[in-house]
């Protein structure tokens, strides 16, 4: 069985600090494809996220998961100079960046995770971001580092 294809006990077992629903198995499949998936209303074509079952705008229970492009916006950095122990995270390094960001495919539609690749005095809002991946607890993790080329 391929990574694409992880059943449920099997996503679970690679994932054991994440609780998952049966609405959002989708959401963590997809970063072992290395894509960041939400679910869409066919409806009306909202994004829902956190993924939701049903269109909070129109009520559909038409959804279905899709993959967004990973770029965007930062809306919101926090700089943590203190927390729980995370692989990767060395807060003896300086600030560990948390943040928001606002991506491309619909207004409002965010996702909170941490920058790389760029030191955290760097991190401001507004700053354009592209998706990247990162190995956590044996796991892909999502995550932003600042965009380059055309996403930029």
């Amino acid at each position: 069985m391929t990574q694409q294809e992880l059943s449920d006990v099997e996503l679970v077992d690679r994932l054991p600090h994440v609780h998952i629903e049966h609405h959002d198995a989708e959401h963590y499949r997809g970063w072992f494809r290395r894509e960041l998936v939400f679910n869409r209303c066919r409806s009306c074509g909202n994004w829902i996220q956190p993924m939701r079952p049903m269109c909070p705008v129109c009520w559909s229970t038409d959804v279905e998961p899709v993959a967004v492009s990973g770029t965007g916006t930062l809306h919101l950095v926090l700089l943590l100079h203190q927390g729980p122990p995370a692989p990767g995270v060395d807060y003896a390094k300086g600030p560990y960046p948390v943040v928001t960001v606002e991506l491309a495919e619909q207004e409002a539609l965010r996702y909170t995770s941490t920058v790389v690749g760029v030191p955290a005095d760097e991190v401001v809002i507004g700053m354009p971001v592209q998706l990247d991946w990162i190995d956590r607890n044996g796991a892909p993790f999502p995550v932003f580092r600042p965009a380059t080329g055309e996403a930029a």
